[in-house]
């Protein structure tokens, strides 16, 4: 029987599938079609003709019109791709300096003493703010802007985990901020977008998804770690060993892939040995669901599965599918998140007792203990089960919040129709067109 918080999940997707009615089709299916339609040249509609755009829209603005996930493919998508690639292309060496430094400089900050509870996801989204920061601007973070960045991204993703409402408000407050700051971006940004649209491109694709997508993949990791001590452990000893740190990274990114529901519109029909996907339908590809088919006891987290497997064959696409839209940080997330991990293991062992689903709603409660002055193994103990019994009341208590504001922001979407109303007076490439009559 599902608990509260598994039925929670389930409705989400149940949600997404519903939005979009009878045009609704999701994979994978009984016909194991899953790659052959991602990757099929017509899985190409990103955002115009589904309703399910207005959900996303409402959650990831201000600016979805040109962030490079929402884009319709076009002359305007590829500039922006490719300045995307600019700002993150640099050398291994220097990316990964940087996000240790990074790193040790907010973990110095954050936790001096000899231990401390944390959710992970808070304290790896400074982190990944100043980093990226360094990405855009090429020099230090300043506070202030460390604490705008932080704030947006945090909104955005509590309101994606349905576990608060959105604060429009909060979210501006970063973008005057990077508006000001426009003359002083070392890089050349896409001739096709205005001032404006530059700084929400910037906003939406390096300070909302980049610093989200790292926070929760590095929360999801060490948490990971935290209930895996023997895997804990060969890391912190053997820190050099990259072979097996991609093993537990693959697993981790498996079991708990950061996209759930990923939506494309088949902009003509798709012919399938299962049938013909028509034109106009909405394609909800499931993460979850394909990396949960292939394998041995899917359910189980096991590291070694990939000293027989190689990710390239198996069910597994922690960052989409090459030929339609994969995260153009795929080569430079893992570097990086091995950087933060060195970092955080050469200080602390982790501990924790709490429930690990997908969604992270939790932001992922853990034990910070220092190597250095290691606690006694009684008051672990006595801290994890303090946790435990902690998590499951929040469970209860936030399962009940997400129903409530969940039910609340799909229907404030629903009225807003951000997308549908983008559409009804541009076209693909944001040129205005003029009202439409209906």
């Amino acid at each position: 029987m599902l608990s509260l918080p598994e039925l929670v999940v389930a409705l989400r997707v149940r949600v997404f599938e519903a939005v979009n009615g009878d045009q609704v089709i999701t994979l994978p299916d009984q016909d194991s079609r899953f790659m052959e339609v991602y990757a099929h040249p017509a899985a190409n509609g990103r955002s115009r003709g589904a309703e399910l755009s207005d959900l996303f829209w409402y959650w990831l603005s201000p600016g979805p019109e040109v962030h490079q996930e929402h884009l319709e493919d076009g002359p305007r998508y590829d500039e922006v791709a490719r300045t995307t690639l600019r700002i993150l292309a640099g050398s291994s060496e220097k990316h990964a300096e940087a996000a240790a430094r990074c790193t040790a400089a907010v973990l110095d900050a954050l936790v001096p003493g000899r231990a401390r509870l944390v959710r992970l996801r808070d304290l790896m989204m400074p982190v990944w703010a100043e980093f990226c920061y360094e990405l855009v601007f090429r020099e230090p973070c300043p506070p202030e802007a460390r604490k705008l960045i932080v704030g947006h991204a945090d909104d955005v993703v509590t309101a994606l985990k349905c576990t608060g409402l959105r604060h429009p408000r909060r979210r501006a407050r970063l973008t005057r901020y990077l508006a000001r700051r426009l003359p002083d971006i070392p890089h050349v940004l896409p001739d096709s977008l205005s001032d404006q649209e530059k700084v929400h491109y910037l906003q939406g694709t390096f300070f909302n998804t980049a610093v989200v997508q790292l926070s929760e993949a590095m929360a999801h990791l060490l948490l990971v770690l935290a209930q895996h001590p023997d895997v804990q452990r060969r890391l912190a000893e053997d820190p050099g060993d990259e072979r097996y740190f991609a093993q537990v990274l693959d697993e981790t990114l498996r079991l708990f892939p950061l996209f759930g529901i990923a939506h494309r519109i088949a902009t003509a029909d798709i012919e399938t040995p299962g049938g013909t996907l028509p034109e106009g339908s909405v394609l909800c590809f499931s993460y979850p669901g394909y990396h949960a088919t292939g394998y041995t006891d899917p359910e189980v987290f096991d590291p070694s599965r990939w000293e027989r497997l190689s990710a390239r064959d198996a069910h597994h696409i922690p960052f989409g599918v090459a030929a339609n839209r994969p995260c153009p940080a795929w080569r430079l997330s893992p570097l990086v998140m091995r950087a933060a991990t060195i970092e955080v293991l050469r200080r602390f062992r982790l501990h924790s007792t709490v429930s690990h689903t997908r969604p992270l709603p939790h932001r992922a409660p853990c034990l910070l203990d220092r190597r250095a002055f290691p606690l006694p193994a009684s008051r672990v103990r006595a801290i994890g089960a303090f946790l435990r019994v902690r998590d499951r009341v929040e469970n209860l208590t936030r399962s009940v919040a997400q129903l409530v504001f969940g039910t609340w922001m799909v229907l404030d979407a629903r009225h807003r129709r951000l997308a549908g109303r983008y559409f009804d007076t541009h076209d693909t490439q944001g040129c205005p067109i003029g009202p439409r009559n209906h």
